[in-house]
């Protein structure tokens, strides 16, 4: 949750940039550039589903997710500031009685990264069970994504589970691989994106490649699913799993900055555990704003990770039981 939270805020000022724009500005960016760093609507929305999976349960329901999202977001009076356009379409959806799977095929934002960007905490709910968490993530996902949409955010959710239980970023890697389509567009980039990360070159000559093969210059946002997720992974496996160089390759590689690092950070730091991430960042991340999501103002991600792991502990005593 953290690694996911600290990337995403790391990430924010660097959102939309190309890796030239980045190092024109800030050189290389190597932590904080903002005197008052805070996450984006990528970690209130990781808050938000993970006060629904709480609450639900395993047993949880597409129903349970449009329910939880209705009665945090259809009513909400002010902005939603850096809200994507998958999530605002979906939450118009329900507004207009559309309940899941049609708010999220019924939505010309299917397929970006905004369900990716949330599942952090269904990694960490479904900690050392891949398959599970891909099968949580889909649920989730339903109510604002439909197909790459959906299996993106099944790919970040189930290698973050692994990586849990995992000492090889490899590992970590296959299980994200293994729950996405043969053939289909993420797995494709996906496969792509290692390719670029196992091959030569320094580690910014590989990150300039992964932006020059990976990236859709072509299309208007840069949150297109397959190729944010590709960019994590990628961004993921150059650093070998390491924390800080795997957030800050999302951060300067780019694109949908914000999220690349938050869902590469969600990867890292469920391999590594919160002792990796530097202080310096933990100690300036404090309690959610709300920014975007009103009701997710004064929400503690520790307080809520230890909700999780403790979701964790008690499972594990009842299916020893």
């Amino acid at each position: 949750m953290l690694g996911q939270a600290i990337g995403d805020a790391l990430g924010a000022p660097t959102e939309g940039m190309t890796r030239a724009a980045i190092r024109a500005k800030y050189g290389r960016v190597t932590g904080y550039v903002s005197d008052d760093p805070a996450g984006t609507d990528d970690t209130e929305y990781a808050a938000m589903t993970a006060q629904i999976l709480l609450k639900a349960g395993p047993d949880i329901t597409v129903n349970d997710v449009a329910r939880g999202w209705i009665e945090a977001l259809v009513d909400q009076v002010t902005p939603f500031d850096g809200g994507g356009f998958s999530e605002m379409e979906a939450i118009h959806n329900l507004a207009k009685g559309l309940l899941p799977p049609a708010s999220g095929t019924d939505n010309h934002e299917m397929w970006s990264d905004g369900s990716g960007m949330r599942v952090a905490p269904i990694g960490a709910y479904a900690a050392g069970n891949p398959v599970e968490a891909a099968r949580l993530a889909g649920i989730d996902a339903q109510v604002s994504h439909a197909r790459d949409g959906i299996w993106a955010s099944q790919a970040i959710a189930a290698a973050t589970a692994a990586a849990i239980v995992s000492t090889d970023w490899r590992h970590i890697v296959q299980a994200g691989i293994d729950v996405t389509p043969p053939d289909s567009w993420t797995r494709r980039m996906i496969e792509k994106a290692i390719a670029i990360a196992e091959g030569t070159g320094t580690v910014e000559e590989r990150l300039d490649e992964l932006e020059r093969r990976v990236a859709i210059f072509h299309y208007p946002w840069a949150d297109v699913a397959p190729e944010a997720i590709a960019l994590a992974f990628g961004v993921f496996a150059i650093a070998e799993g390491d924390y800080s160089e795997a957030v800050l390759g999302g951060v300067n590689i780019g694109r949908d900055a914000d999220t690349i690092a938050a869902m590469a950070g969600a990867m890292a730091g469920a391999l590594n555990g919160v002792d990796a991430i530097p202080s310096e960042w933990k100690d300036r991340l404090g309690p959610l704003r709300g920014s975007c999501i009103a009701a997710m103002a004064g929400v503690d991600l520790w307080e809520l990770a230890d909700e999780i792991a403790d979701s964790v502990d008690e499972r594990k005593v009842l299916s020893n039981d």
